[in-house]
């Protein structure tokens, strides 16, 4: 009597005309393989790219609302009556006479006796 195989075996049962078919077509399918590893391996190494860049982005984002805070800051602290207030304490007041305008003559600028 014949010996029966179950269904599952008979699609694991290869024929030689599969076995030389698969033979010869060994490096293509291993080709196909590493095709799909670096495919894969691609997609992986642009996803982490995107997520840095991400990142930097709202690392970029923050630095520059605390930019804009301190650059707000040294502005409000540089005007005349911030520092007005704060020297005040060390003695220092604005100077309240006009300036003095120092005149230099034409003629001894041009002859080299003068500043």
């Amino acid at each position: 009597m014949a010996k029966r195989q179950s269904p599952i075996a008979g699609l694991f049962d290869m024929g030689v005309w599969s076995k030389k078919l698969l033979q010869d077509q060994l490096f293509y399918i291993l080709f196909l393989g590493f095709l799909t590893f670096v495919y894969i391996a691609n997609a992986h190494l642009a996803e982490g790219n995107v997520r840095e860049i991400q990142t930097l982005q709202k690392e970029l984002k923050e630095m520059r609302w605390y930019y804009m805070s301190l650059q707000s800051e040294n502005m409000y602290n540089a005007k005349r009556s911030e520092v007005a207030k704060r020297v005040r304490d060390n003695g220092l007041r604005p100077h309240s006479k006009q300036l003095n305008r120092i005149q230099v003559r034409q003629e001894a600028y041009q002859l080299g006796d003068g500043y």
